[in-house]
């Protein structure tokens, strides 16, 4: 995931066009999903992800947390008063979460499509 800012900050990207950052909380930030993000089905390469910072993950919630230094994109499980991590495309590499790696619960998702 690469970070591009706070919504708040008014960022102007070609796959924003037709939102309006007013519509999302100020806790919110944008991501993008980078090249060789290993991401398959309905997340791919340079997909915008809106992250909520604020809100509390819930079982099976899209969430970006810090793992080795790097933000990467996970799947929340939630097993009594914690969590666990399961990467998008499978369970290998499951990792338990805790809770001060987690930057924030995916709200949106947009994707630039480009005119041929």
């Amino acid at each position: 995931m690469t970070y591009l800012g706070p919504l708040i900050a008014g960022l102007q990207h070609p796959a924003l066009q037709g939102y309006e950052p007013s519509q999302f909380s100020p806790s919110c930030f944008l991501v993008e999903v980078k090249e060789g993000a290993g991401l398959d089905g309905p997340l791919i390469e340079g997909d915008m992800l809106v992250v909520d910072e604020g809100r509390t993950p819930q079982h099976n919630d899209l969430v970006i947390a810090l793992v080795e230094e790097e933000q990467c994109l996970f799947h929340a499980f939630r097993i009594g008063g914690s969590l666990l991590l399961i990467p998008p495309r499978g369970r290998n590499g499951a990792v338990p979460a805790r809770w001060v790696d987690l930057r924030g619960v995916v709200v949106s998702q947009a994707r630039r499509y480009v005119a041929l």
